[in-house]
């Protein structure tokens, strides 16, 4: 090897290094822009303000909650040890008629009072958690669904627990949007105890990865590889799990129960087109509602009456 060709060899090196150590640190820095945003519902009374204000149909109701203390808070230790918190609402009349209601990414459970006033007008029981790391429960990162399946199908079983009839048992719903859809979608490809009769998720993503891959793409002009990759490694050494293994695509293709999709037609951020193969994959009873002009978990604020109709129609078929 020649003088010459040893120092391109040696700064062919020296290239390769940066490009490594740029990756990896680029790769820290999206796993934390991206898992640990600093937003994360936190703020509860802020929340309940931004609330009435984007619904302001709900402020006689939400206003009653919080004036008679109806919405019960509850912690469970998680199996990471974490404490995470949900609330939950009594029927006015006994039944075993539950709905489980996740919110999205860094939200909390007052975001979902919306989409609990519809099952709280049919009559439901309702329990509505705070996902790891968001509003009143510990944690520091987003798990976007994936562990969020374990967390929730606890929460479950306490819901089950909390309503049930004198035969020690439910009917229960699991309504989702957003992050808390892919949670639902993840969930309802589990083994599924018998109380769970039916699933709606609302504008959640195919996977991780894809929706990740989508927002790279979107904010900051970057494609898949390498960042994808070493982020999504990096990802599994810190939290166990990677961004391909969060995917509520392949999760329902082992779902049988009832499942409504819900989508925005004009969903940038999940866009609309996930929700199509999300409902071809899905075997069984299925429906599917995009709503017309509708931006990214905005169906129910844009088509309030057709929203609440879908979902009563669909819950109604499998939950008496």
């Amino acid at each position: 090897m020649t003088i010459r060709t040893q120092r391109a060899f040696y700064a062919l090196l020296c290239v390769l290094a940066v490009l490594v150590l740029a990756d990896v640190g680029a790769s820290f820095f999206m796993l934390d822009y991206a898992l640990k945003p600093a937003n994360k519902g936190r703020d509860i009374p802020a929340r309940y303000k931004g609330l009435v204000a984007d619904y302001p149909y709900l402020k006689p109701w939400v206003d009653s909650l919080r004036q008679h203390h109806a919405l019960h808070d509850t912690t469970v230790l998680a199996s990471d040890g974490d404490h995470h918190h949900a609330v939950y609402l009594r029927a006015p009349h006994p039944t075993n008629r539950v709905a489980v209601v996740v919110h999205g990414y860094t939200d909390c459970f007052v975001m979902m009072l919306p989409i609990a006033k519809i099952y709280a007008d049919m009559g439901y029981n309702l329990l509505i958690p705070d996902l790891h790391g968001n509003g009143l429960s510990e944690g520091d990162h987003q798990q976007m669904g994936w562990f969020d399946r374990k967390d929730v199908m606890q929460w479950m079983a306490i819901a089950n627990q909390l309503f049930a009839d004198s035969a020690s048992t439910t009917q229960m719903v699991v309504h989702g949007w957003s992050m808390g859809a892919a949670t639902t979608m993840c969930v309802a490809g589990e083994p599924l105890p018998s109380y769970a009769k039916c699933f709606v998720e609302d504008c959640g993503y195919t996977s991780t990865w894809d929706e990740f891959a989508g927002q790279l793409k979107e904010q900051f002009s970057l494609p898949e590889f390498p960042l994808m990759y070493s982020t999504s490694l990096l990802c599994r050494l810190r939290y166990g799990w990677s961004f391909g293994q969060a995917s509520p695509l392949r999760q329902i293709a082992h779902c049988k129960a009832p499942m409504l999709f819900i989508h925005g037609s004009d969903d940038d951020f999940v866009p609309t087109r996930m929700v199509y193969p999300l409902f071809k994959t899905k075997p069984g009873p299925k429906e599917l509602w995009v709503a017309q002009g509708s931006k990214h978990a905005r169906s129910i604020h844009d088509h309030p009456n057709e929203y609440t109709a879908k979902v009563r129609a669909f819950v109604s078929k499998y939950i008496k």
